[in-house]
């Protein structure tokens, strides 16, 4: 032995011994040509291992051609290329081997199955995060107890937190449903207890699949979901059914199907020996029907007491397909741990739809409440001003290409707009119909019509898009039940922003103060040197282009069409009722009603938007009658109206 590692020395030290190369994937499958060549499931796990121990980068391409028998052999040389072009394992360079004859490997289902295990692998470690997130959607759509080892085996080096999230909880669901032990398979069911991943609680339910059963005792070797009482969570009927299933009674036919039975076995003026003529009653032709299937002429069946007795003698359960008690009974209770909290955090996400809906209203209403309280005009045609407001905004984005740009530009734009269209129609029709709601509700309908009319010759009938921002795209996600839009979130800002500035319009400025005189009591307002004709001016065209203003923020959110007007101005107007007349708080507290109502009723009947509708208005009216002034009642001429 020393002679010999001396001569090897010797002749590496004289040139003549070359250094070992570094091994190619090539050489790797002629060491395995065979099992390559021919795989079967139980031996192919040795090339496998080599292949993956090699740590070649090319192994993951090659086990991809393997999978999809994309794989050829050259049957002169043995070597192994890609099909379609050919193409050399290690370099994936096109080869051309013109004469050759070259043979298909064409691995089974069972072998294939086998190569996606291995394939998971390397996909799992990927460096791109798609092919990563792509392998976990494999695994999460066909799960197998091979894949619980790669997936483990790529926690550890996982660089994405988001990522890292998702592994370890598949590596739970996949231990919840095929570790080895009960106590793995416990601690990772408990483990998952803290999540609201629907594949989660898919899992869960899988392990609390039930199956139904029935026997005369309660069998010692099946897991008990619960036991079955006939009549209360059975129907009769169906608990018969199952004895007659599992053949322990016999079925039952009805008295029409015993009559033709009879008829068709009468032989010399009699049935199984009993006359015809005595068959005129319920027992006698039972009688008869069972001496027929006595003698295997018939089906056999059986009385009502018979079959209630049969109900009586037997138990009638649902057992869990999972064997194992302590599995169940830990599913049961992570189980029921999640759904009290998707349900809290469903009321969340609830609650957020709400608010965002709230502050749409309110957007959309405030206006409405100002005029309305201040002057006492049932403005019809208010919803025009919103849409004005949305139109205003499509204009600025045909102008301003920038949608940033655009938004802040049409906010004041869309202000100056409605309000002076606001002022206008107040001067020219409002002003002469004071203290006539009939004629001032008919004419600001008229005036409604007929901006809708004008709005559909210039900007036609399709809806036109008023496309938001860049960064308003997407949803803010808190978790699997809890997200909101960044539009809602931005027009829940901006509603708080008009609630603020409002606020101090009217309780910081001289107008503010002037309004609420002229609210109060207009007549004092007079004598004190306040113009009541201009602040009713000056009020209407507020309203009118704060509606012009929520029209931009609506339009970002709904479509924009010569009608979305008439969408708001009934929520606008039960808004005003229900929060209090001419009151900024009262119309927060109607917005916040309505909103709150809207979404619990819709979720309550998600399949009937019309119907939550009509209920929500019967909601409001049966409320208006037990507080007539609204939530925030107003002192002075608003109370008066």
């Amino acid at each position: 032995m020393i002679r010999a590692l001396l001569a090897i020395v010797l002749l590496a030290a004289m040139g003549l011994v070359a250094p070992a190369k570094a091994q190619d994937l090539q050489t790797i499958l002629q060491t395995h040509a065979e099992e390559v060549a021919n795989p079967g499931r139980r031996s192919v796990g040795v090339v496998i291992d080599d292949l993956i121990a090699s740590g070649l980068p090319q192994v993951a391409e090659f086990l991809q051609n393997w999978q999809s028998r994309d794989v050829v052999q050259d049957e002169a040389t043995g070597l192994f290329y890609y099909a379609k072009p050919l193409r050399d394992v290690d370099t994936g360079e096109t080869v051309d081997l013109p004469d050759a004859s070259l043979s298909e490997i064409r691995p089974n289902g069972g072998v294939r199955k086998v190569i996606g295990g291995a394939l998971v692998q390397f996909q799992l470690s990927d460096p791109d995060p798609t092919r990563r997130i792509d392998a976990l959607d494999a695994i999460a759509r066909a799960p197998d107890p091979d894949q619980i080892e790669p997936l483990e085996a790529s926690v550890n080096g996982e660089p994405d937190a988001a990522i890292l999230e998702r592994k370890q909880a598949l590596v739970a669901m996949l231990k919840a449903r095929f570790a080895g032990t009960t106590e793995d398979r416990v601690a990772a069911i408990q483990s998952l207890s803290g999540t609201l991943s629907l594949d989660a609680r898919a899992t869960l339910n899988q392990i609390l699949t039930t199956q139904a059963g029935v026997a005369a005792m309660l069998p010692d070797d099946v897991n008990v979901a619960r036991i079955l009482s006939p009549g209360n969570d059975i129907s009769e009927v169906e608990a018969y059914g199952r004895l007659v299933d599992a053949g322990l009674a016999p079925a039952r036919i009805s008295n029409a199907a015993i009559k033709e039975a009879l008829a068709a076995n009468i032989d010399g003026g009699a049935v199984a020996g009993i006359p015809v003529h005595d068959l005129n009653t319920l027992d006698r032709r039972f009688e008869a029907y069972t001496r027929l299937a006595d003698q295997g002429l018939v089906a056999p069946t059986t009385t009502d007491e018979a079959a209630a007795a049969s109900l009586a003698d037997h138990v009638f359960y649902e057992a869990y397909t999972e064997d194992d008690a302590a599995v169940t009974v830990a599913a049961e209770a992570v189980l029921a741990s999640i759904e009290r909290n998707v349900a809290l955090n469903q009321t969340a996400d609830l609650a957020l739809d709400a608010m965002s809906l709230a502050s749409i209203y309110f957007l959309a209403a405030i206006g409405l409440a100002i005029t309305f309280g201040v002057m006492g005009v049932i403005n019809m045609a208010h919803g025009e001003f919103i849409m004005m407001g949305a139109y205003t905004g499509y204009v600025m984005q045909q102008l301003i290409p920038d949608y940033t740009l655009s938004l802040i530009v049409a906010l004041p734009v869309a202000f100056a707009v409605t309000f002076g269209a606001g002022v206008a129609m107040e001067r020219l029709v409002i002003r002469w119909l004071y203290h006539r709601p009939l004629e001032t509700l008919l004419a600001t309908f008229g005036i409604s019509i007929a901006l809708q009319q004008l709005a559909k010759n210039i900007f036609g009938t399709q809806a036109r898009p008023l496309t938001s921002p860049g960064w308003l795209d997407g949803a803010l996600v808190i978790n699997e039940v809890v997200s909101i839009s960044y539009i809602r979130i931005a027009i829940f800002v901006l509603a708080l922003i008009f609630l603020g500035l409002i606020l101090f319009i009217l309780n910081k400025t001289r107008l503010g103060l002037e309004v609420r005189a002229v609210t109060q009591n207009p007549g004092m307002a007079a004598s004190m040197g306040i113009n009541p004709d201009r602040i009713n001016m000056l009020t209407f065209g507020l309203g009118s282009g704060i509606a012009g203003i929520a029209g931009v923020a609506i339009g970002l959110y709904a479509k924009v069409t010569s009608e979305m007007g008439a969408d708001y101005i009934v929520q606008s107007f039960m808004t005003v009722v229900v929060g209090g007349v001419g009151n900024v708080w009262g119309t927060l507290a109607g917005a916040s009603m309505i909103g709150t109502l809207q979404k619990g009723i819709e979720f309550l009947n998600p399949s009937n938007t019309l119907a939550a509708q009509t209920y929500m208005i019967l909601f409001i009216i049966l409320f208006i009658q037990f507080r007539p002034k609204g939530i925030v009642a107003l002192k002075g001429r608003a109370a008066e109206a």
